[in-house]
C-alpha cells in the first residue's frame, strides 16, 4: 500500500495539493534537475495525485523536497494536469500558507518570510501573520520578461492572431479576448477555451517561445485572454491552460507575466499596483519593484500578493489491486 501526505488548499479559488510526505527526495543537484528527473521517471505520482478520482481536471499542487539552495527554507517542485511547472504562484501562496499554519517553518509575526527552492529559481514569500494565522502572502517572483510583443500567429478556424508572449515562470500568450469577438462570460467558457488550446498549439508548431537564459524552459500552456477591469480591478483574464481548463484564480505567474508585458509597452511602471482578476472575480494585486537583466534581456523583478486557506489534511492511499493507478482523465 503506498500512501501520501498532503494539505489541501485554495489560493483565490484555485487548488493546491501540498504533498509533506510519502515522495522521499528526487534526484538532482537543483530543484530543475530534479523537475527533469520527475518527469523522466516518477510521472505517475503526478497523474496518481491530480487525476481522477483523487484530483480533477483541474487540479494542482506541489511536493515538498529538502531544499538545494543553500538560501531556502524548502524546495517545491509544482504539479498540475499539464505536467511540472517550473514555477507556480498561486501555488507558491498555498504553500507558504500551508508551511506557516502547520508549523513547518519557524513562525514570527506579523511577517514570516519563508524562502523556496523552486525549478525556475529561488522565490521569497513574505506572509503576514496574526495569531499563528496566515492573512496573505506576497511572493517575490523570479524575474519576469517580455519574449515577444505584436507576433503573429495562423490558427486553424480562427485565422490570424496577435498576441504578445511574456515569461513569468511560465510562458503566456497574452491578447484581449475582444479580438476574437467572444464575450467575456462564463456561458461563453468553451469558445474560450476552444480558442485559447488552438491558439496554443499553433504558437508550439510556428513560434514555439524558448526562454531567453534557460532553454529547459520552452514552449506555451497557458493563453490570457484578457479583458478591462471593474470595480477597481485595472484587467480581467480568462486563462486557458493545457489539456483543457481554466485558472480559477488570477494566476500568480500570468499576473508576473501579464505586468512585465505592461511594462515592456509602457503600461505600468516601477512601484504602481496592478490588480488582476480571474474568471471567477478573484484577485491579485501585482508590483513591480525594479529592472534586471536576462542575459542581454531587460527583466522585471515581479511581487504578487493574495490569500489561501487550508481546506483538507488526508493521506492519499494506492492499493496495488486499484485499476488506476495513475488515475485517469475523462
Amino acid at each position: 500500500m503506498r500512501s501520501f501526505t498532503a494539505i489541501d488548499s485554495h489560493t483565490e479559488g484555485m487548488p493546491t495539493r501540498v504533498i509533506t510526505d510519502g515522495v522521499g527526495p528526487i534526484p538532482g543537484d537543483t530543484m530543475a534537475q530534479r523537475r527533469e528527473h520527475f518527469m523522466a521517471h516518477m510521472d505517475d505520482i503526478r497523474q496518481l495525485l491530480v487525476n481522477e478520482p483523487r484530483g480533477h481536471a483541474a487540479m494542482s499542487g506541489a511536493i515538498l523536497q529538502p531544499p538545494t539552495h543553500p538560501d531556502a527554507d524548502w524546495g517545491v517542485l509544482y504539479i498540475e494536469v499539464s505536467g511540472c511547472l517550473p514555477m507556480c504562484g498561486h501555488g507558491t501562496i498555498g504553500v507558504a500558507t500551508v508551511l506557516v499554519e502547520s508549523g513547518l517553518v519557524e513562525v514570527t509575526e506579523p511577517v514570516t518570510q519563508v524562502r523556496l527552492d523552486t525549478p525556475a529559481g529561488l522565490v521569497v514569500a513574505s506572509v503576514a501573520v496574526s495569531n499563528g494565522r496566515a492573512k496573505h502572502v506576497t511572493i517575490e517572483n523570479v524575474p519576469a520578461y517580455a519574449h515577444e510583443l505584436d507576433a503573429r500567429v495562423e490558427v486553424p478556424g480562427v485565422g490570424e492572431v496577435r498576441y504578445d508572449m511574456a515569461y513569468g515562470g511560465n510562458f503566456y500568450a497574452i491578447l484581449p479576448l475582444d479580438q476574437l469577438g467572444i464575450p467575456f462570460a462564463h456561458e461563453h467558457k468553451h469558445d474560450i477555451l476552444t480558442a485559447g488550446l488552438s491558439i496554443m498549439d499553433s504558437i508550439n508548431q510556428q513560434r514555439r517561445p524558448v526562454h531567453v537564459s534557460d532553454p529547459a524552459i520552452s514552449g506555451c500552456k497557458h493563453v490570457q485572454f484578457t479583458a478591462p477591469g471593474r470595480d477597481g480591478s485595472h484587467s480581467r483574464n480568462a486563462m486557458a491552460i493545457h489539456p483543457g481548463w481554466f485558472d480559477r484564480s488570477p494566476c500568480g505567474t500570468g499576473t508576473c507575466a501579464r505586468m512585465a508585458q505592461l511594462h515592456a509597452r509602457g503600461s505600468l511602471g516601477l512601484g504602481e499596483d496592478f490588480v488582476n482578476e480571474s474568471f471567477i472575480g478573484t484577485r491579485f494585486t501585482g508590483r513591480l519593484t525594479s529592472t534586471t537583466s536576462l542575459g542581454a534581456r531587460e527583466a522585471v523583478v515581479p511581487t504578487v500578493t493574495g490569500r489561501a486557506w487550508i481546506t483538507a489534511r488526508a493521506t492519499y492511499v494506492l492499493d496495488p489491486s486499484d485499476p488506476f493507478p495513475r488515475g485517469f482523465v475523462l
